[in-house]
């Protein structure tokens, strides 16, 4: 069966360096206990060492392509191929009955931030999660406070993950070759249980403050307020939010709480 034609509607950029694949695939190799959800395989360049490394994967492909040629090409994936929108994925279903597994991908750069947000839906399950995106995106997940690429997503997946950057990827290495550099990143779910705050108040929190980012937190929640609540008094409002840490961001929403709406 001839490679499969990279469409651009998809965002398609197939990966043709071996030793990268590799790379990527062994970011996995400490966690050959859990079972493995591929996403967007294409052509499997990083399934296959997966399946060599003796991992058990499952693999999420919405190509109908894609999936004709995962089925002529790895028949070992037979009945593990699933023709699905990872997007759309219950992945409790797929994984029933809580069981812990790992996702990986070569990740579409046009959906990558709506797939992690897919996976933090997930966090009690999805025990390490590693794979490439575009380098700026990468860059954020991983942010540190202080730095300018610290965002919302930053905040609320290292909330639940450690969160390192791997490496950068050159466009050479793709067919097509992507306008922009790429990053590998790894997300290792850390030993919070529940944040000591509501959670949907802290995700309101950290997503109104990081949209109107140039203000300080004092202007940025005010929004948020009750009509003629004091605004609380702390440090913390002088600010900008990607200035704080989660634990901040954390003291932050308690410290909202008796004022807002």
């Amino acid at each position: 069966m001839n490679n499969v034609r990279p469409k651009k509607a998809l965002g398609q950029h197939f990966l043709t360096d071996e030793s990268v694949a590799k790379r990527i695939a062994d970011t996995l190799e400490p966690y050959k206990e859990l079972p493995v959800i591929e996403v967007g395989p294409g052509m499997g360049v990083l399934t296959k060492y997966l399946l060599a490394e003796g991992h058990d994967v499952k693999v999420a492909e919405i190509d109908e392509e894609s999936v004709g040629y995962l089925r002529h090409h790895y028949p070992e994936l037979h009945g593990r191929i699933l023709q699905a929108d990872f997007l759309r994925l219950d992945l409790a279903h797929v994984y029933p009955g809580g069981k812990p597994f790992a996702v990986i991908g070569n990740y579409p750069y046009n959906i990558s931030s709506q797939i992690f947000f897919h996976v933090l839906e997930y966090r009690d399950q999805v025990r390490v999660c590693s794979g490439m995106l575009q380098k700026e995106v990468a860059e954020r997940l991983a942010a540190a406070p202080g730095t300018k690429a610290r965002g919302i997503l930053s905040v609320l997946l290292q909330a639940w993950y450690d969160v390192e950057y791997l490496f950068t990827v050159p466009p050479s290495v793709f067919n097509p070759p992507p306008k922009v550099q790429s990053g590998v990143i790894i997300m290792r779910r850390n030993g919070v249980a529940s944040l000591p705050c509501d959670e949907k108040a802290f995700k309101t929190v950290v997503k109104t403050v990081f949209g109107q980012r140039r203000k300080t937190i004092r202007n940025s929640v005010r929004p948020l307020l009750a009509p003629g609540a004091p605004m609380p008094d702390s440090p913390l409002l002088a600010m900008r939010p990607e200035q704080l840490s989660v634990e901040q961001f954390i003291e932050l929403t308690e410290l909202l709480r008796p004022s807002r709406k």
